[in-house]
């Protein structure tokens, strides 16, 4: 990507949070079978608070209603694909591969922590959330004309927990104990006694729609690489591909879900395609020259000077900034702990010293970003200062059980070093040596570190040429280390393997972290994920880290889960695993004039693909002025 925020291959791992909302909704007596039980029956599910919207909503609130439908809109892709299949490590997924699978709950980007039914009517559970009965809707179509049922639910289930990624298999296994149809739309999900309650409804409504009888017709398999994608029920399906080149999706005509009330104001473009470029650089180019159409632009140089064309100062480019309420997005150069050269934290503290951030935003990046300081910045989940007395009561059983150093009660939350306006900053230079003398890794008559005879390499991975301006500096200051630092840049299939197998010293790696914390974070910072998991990268494996998590995921109130949250911060900057990079709290984006949207933006969503709209007499201007060919 570029200079701002990097963006690796994932494929559905963000649901994760968005999947553990909960639900409060009316309590009643059950009949019948569940005579015995309280049951609630609702539309939604939050677990910790209210539902936003009411059973009866009629739209969005931070949608236009009135938008009018059609056009096209069309954004960009980096590097190459061979599949449409997300769900699978084998090959590299075009882009939007899920953009016409639907789940059983959604959520909305001014309610992000809760669920509501969308592909159900409602969903029942008792008050000790063994079990979810979903009751599905009876209208669900899929392309071909044919409807979806208990059965597809629960042959979609197997299918996940057949031939899905181990990890997936892994944390849905641990929850769900039983998929039982009861009738042709009424599906079953009962749940391990010992399995976290908050994560239970969400995750079981995480399932997307597809078809038991497709699969069948077509043997496709869901860990398999494939051109042809999952017939799914949404809104969009593929219309065309050029392999490595473009991507195009069109509205379906025959849309079930069409005239409900979460559809209102949303899916508005006709047409979304998505055009590949080798990298940001060459993309860019691209836009100027009209070749796709809407543009989030995350390189500050970029920003800061080259948009200078003549379609923008004519009017016919918008360029702007909008607002974004989401968490300070946690990116930052990351260590391969699996390798014996990172396992010391000194050897990893002297390297992160090197990295000067205040001289690369100063220099190179025009001054637009902050830096990085947690994984929950922006939020009150962010560790500040000295450990609350809260905090310390999660903290010190730890510490006696030497699970942590004592110093974590009573040092303030670890910050990234700070560095002078040269790029070198030499006080860090000396801190940085001294770290690595003290670690036994000694500089020898040629100047480079040694331990044991081996040097001390450093091998920055990336794919993106934009990112050699950064990383370059950084490689400079830790050869003046006595380390033997490279960049060694190759392509987006080349780095998509290599970090997939850990085979990686040092790469980028975005850790997004959602408002209601729970099992994901199992995913990202837990031991057991450290050699299957995609999000813990880094390889960490601290039991401290694994109690910490436990204790959120098990926390029944908001204020339980924000202490829990602040104090695995505060651990996790301790663990000094990463070097923190940057982030800007604005959506920086450029798009042609001719499209609307809704004034203000929720927090949590920019929306482009979702509930922005076409304006056919601005498109119609642009045409006539030669400024876009169609």
């Amino acid at each position: 990507m570029t200079s701002g925020a990097k963006t690796k291959a994932v494929s559905w791992d963000w649901k994760f949070w968005t999947a553990s909302a909960s639900l409060i909704g009316v309590v009643m007596a059950a009949s019948s079978a569940f005579a015995d039980e309280n049951i609630t029956i609702s539309h939604g599910y939050n677990f910790f608070g209210d539902l936003k919207y009411p059973a009866d909503y009629q739209q969005l609130n931070y949608v236009n209603a009135s938008a009018p439908k059609g056009g096209e809109i069309a954004i960009w892709g980096m590097g190459t694909f061979d599949s449409f299949n997300p769900y699978t490590r084998k090959g590299r997924a075009g882009g939007s591969p899920t953009i016409g699978h639907e789940d059983i709950l959604t959520t909305f980007a001014d309610d992000p922590t809760a669920s509501y039914c969308f592909l159900c009517e409602t969903m029942e559970y008792p008050e000790d959330l063994s079990w979810v009965i979903f009751n599905l809707r009876d209208d669900v179509t899929f392309p071909d004309g044919k409807g979806w049922s208990a059965e597809d639910l629960k042959f979609t289930f197997d299918l996940f927990m057949e031939q899905g990624l181990p990890s997936f298999r892994a944390a849905f296994g641990a929850f769900i104990s039983d998929v039982e149809i009861l009738d042709t739309h009424r599906i079953k999900f009962s749940f391990n006694a010992d399995s976290p309650e908050r994560d239970r409804i969400g995750l079981a409504g995480i399932f997307p729609a597809f078809s038991k009888a497709w699969f069948e017709e077509t043997g496709a398999r869901l860990d398999e690489s494939s051109l042809v994608p999952i017939m799914g029920t949404g809104i969009y399906e593929l219309d065309s591909y050029e392999i490595n080149q473009q991507v195009v999706y069109k509205r379906r005509d025959d849309y079930w879900a069409e005239d409900l009330p979460v559809s209102v104001g949303r899916y508005n473009f006709d047409q979304i395609r998505v055009e590949y470029f080798a990298d940001s650089a060459a993309a860019f180019e691209g836009f100027k020259a009209g070749e796709y159409t809407f543009r989030s632009e995350n390189s500050s140089k970029s920003w800061a000077t080259s948009y200078n064309f003549p379609a923008l100062s004519d009017g016919h480019v918008i360029k702007t900034e909008l607002h974004n309420g989401n968490l300070a997005q946690a990116q930052g150069y990351v260590f391969n702990l699996r390798r014996e050269k990172f396992q010391d934290k000194r050897v990893r503290e002297a390297i992160g010293l090197m990295f000067n951030f205040e001289w690369s935003n100063e220099s190179l990046f025009f001054g637009l970003y902050e830096r990085v300081n947690g994984f929950w910045g922006n939020s009150d989940m962010e560790a500040l200062g000295t450990p609350s007395d809260a905090e310390m009561a999660l903290l010190k059983p730890l510490v006696d059980e030497g699970l942590l150093n004592a110093s974590i009660l009573t040092d303030e939350a670890i910050l990234p070093p700070v560095s002078g306006a040269r790029q070198l900053d030499r006080g860090n230079l000396r801190k940085a040596s001294a770290l690595l003398d003290e670690a036994g890794w000694v500089v020898g008559d040629d100047g480079m570190r040694r331990k044991d005879g081996e040097v001390l390499s450093v091998e920055i991975l990336d794919s993106s040429p934009a990112f050699d301006r950064i990383h370059n500096p950084f490689i400079e200051n830790l050869k003046r280390l006595g380390v033997d630092a490279v960049l060694n840049r190759v392509d987006p299939a080349q780095e998509t393997d290599r970090t997939r197998s850990y085979d990686f010293d040092l790469t980028t790696h975005v850790m997004t972290q959602g408002l209601e914390p729970s099992t994901g974070l199992e995913q990202w910072f837990g031991s057991e994920a450290r050699n299957e998991s995609s999000r813990n990268l880094m390889g960490l494996n601290s039991p401290a880290v694994d109690r910490l998590i436990e204790n959120i995921v098990g926390a029944t109130t908001k204020e339980e889960m924000r202490v829990g949250v602040r104090a695995l911060d505060r651990v996790l900057r301790a663990e000094v695993f990463w070097v923190p990079q940057w982030f800007k709290d604005v959506h920086t984006v450029a798009f042609y004039n001719q499209y609307g949207y809704p004034d203000p933006l929720p927090d949590y969503a920019r929306g482009e693909l979702d509930f922005w709209w076409f304006e056919a007499d601005k498109n119609a201007e642009l045409v006539a002025a030669g400024v876009l060919a169609r």
